[in-house]
């Protein structure tokens, strides 16, 4: 057994358990392996270990990795590929034309060239919209009072669907101050979900606050570290 293999199998385990704590379904609670900076090889073990949803962050290196597992036969079933970093209007098309999810819209425009982008051959682009709920200068994303305004917008674009909200809580040992952030953003999205039908994804929680991340209403966790290790 690999030690990614192993790493995954751990980490499902976790939130299963997680799960279980707070009486909660652990099939509502989807994993997301973030790849960035991680080899082919690396992105194959964790496959092979039953993972298929994979997140990155930089569009050339994504847009390599994507065109050349698909032309890897040994990747049976196909991979579902979220871009889960800023993303700049000149790198639009590449996302649209690769990605099957984006979850960091944080301006209309964006969702705009994607949505016109978007290949009439594919699925509609499913996106999440970004919230900054820190309100960190250093972080994207867009404020509580933009969100509903940002929804209704978004809502009405042809070639995406609006599947829900991303946020990256700022990171601090203060357990209780990020439980409220995190309840939060469940708020939201539960309102958010009652106007939407499509709605039904709360990405929120990483490596270090997955637990609670899960406690508090997620309904995905973006893992990297744990699964792939120290990036180099």
């Amino acid at each position: 057994m690999t030690i990614i293999k192993k790493n995954i199998i751990d980490i499902r385990q976790k939130i299963e358990h997680a799960a279980l704590q707070v009486e909660r379904n652990t099939k509502e609670i989807q994993l997301l392996a973030v790849s960035k900076k991680k080899s082919i090889i690396q992105i194959k073990e964790a496959y092979l270990a039953g993972q298929r949803l994979f997140g990155e962050n930089y569009v050339q290196e994504s847009i390599q990795k994507i065109q050349s597992i698909k032309n890897d036969c040994t990747f049976n079933d196909p991979i579902c590929w979220h871009f889960i970093g800023p993303l700049q209007s000149n790198k639009t098309r590449l996302v649209a034309e690769n990605f099957d999810w984006v979850q960091s819209i944080d301006r209309l425009k964006i969702a705009q060239r994607l949505s016109s982008q978007r290949p009439a051959r594919l699925a509609p682009l499913n996106i999440c919209l970004q919230i900054n709920i820190s309100a960190e200068t250093s972080k994207s994303g867009i404020t509580l009072a933009q969100i509903m305004l940002l929804a209704s917008q978004v809502s009405k674009l042809e070639n995406i669907k609006l599947r829900g909200i991303m946020a990256i809580p700022e990171k601090t040992p203060d357990t209780v101050h990020l439980s409220k952030q995190f309840k939060i953003l469940h708020d939201i999205y539960l309102k958010l979900q009652s106007i939407y039908p499509d709605i039904d994804t709360l990405s929120m929680g990483m490596s270090a606050d997955m637990k609670l991340a899960i406690s508090c209403g997620s309904t995905m966790v973006r893992i990297g570290t744990d699964i792939f290790g120290s990036r180099n």
